[in-house]
């Protein structure tokens, strides 16, 4: 079970098929219900971002605490949590938002995690950009105001999602670690 939580080839797929379960869950729970079709794409895309961020700064806090039990830790222990910590709060904050989405298109709220959530990738490096992508595809939807912009920005949410998945799938089948893989 360690050698899964330590796995950093693991979160991603598991996010993401975690992030597909609940939006496919929503869907069906509110389909039958008049909800208009741009408050039910946004909550949609919200709670995938929400779910898949959450999952993954819960494994990284997972994965802190591991290697840290194991005395197999390399590098800050508080810094390390604090960048757990520092996923897990606003993806929260975006999961909670998507009823607030389904009752009122709460715009507002709705930027506000995203950017929060946007920032914070940004600010852990490089290599977490195309994590942030979902989120500023969230802001993008919120703000849009042509039919064709609002299903442009689904699009290009929906190929970035997809190839994430794809992506950590390819990087879960090699074994290497992020150093070995991203030579």
């Amino acid at each position: 079970m360690a050698a899964f939580v330590t796995g950093e080839g693991n979160w991603l797929p598991l996010a993401m098929g975690t992030a597909f379960i609940a939006i496919g869950v929503l869907f069906f729970a509110v389909k039958d219900t008049a909800i208009a079709q741009r408050q039910l794409i946004l909550s949609l895309m919200n709670l995938f971002t929400g779910v898949m961020l959450l999952v993954m700064g819960t494994g990284h806090l997972l994965a802190v605490t591991t290697k840290l039990l194991q005395g197999t830790l390399r590098g800050s222990a508080p810094l390390f949590f604090a960048i757990g910590i520092a996923l897990v709060v606003p993806a929260s904050l975006i999961v909670r938002h998507t009823r607030a989405i389904l009752a009122a298109a709460d715009a507002r709220s709705t930027v506000v995690f995203n950017a929060w959530m946007a920032i914070t990738l940004a600010v852990l490096g490089i290599v977490n950009l195309p994590l942030a992508v979902p989120a500023v595809c969230n802001i993008g939807y919120t703000l849009h105001q042509r039919r064709w912009v609002g299903w442009a920005i689904v699009a290009v949410d929906a190929v970035a999602c997809i190839g994430l998945f794809i992506g950590g799938l390819i990087f879960l089948a090699s074994g290497q670690t992020f150093e070995e893989f991203s030579r």
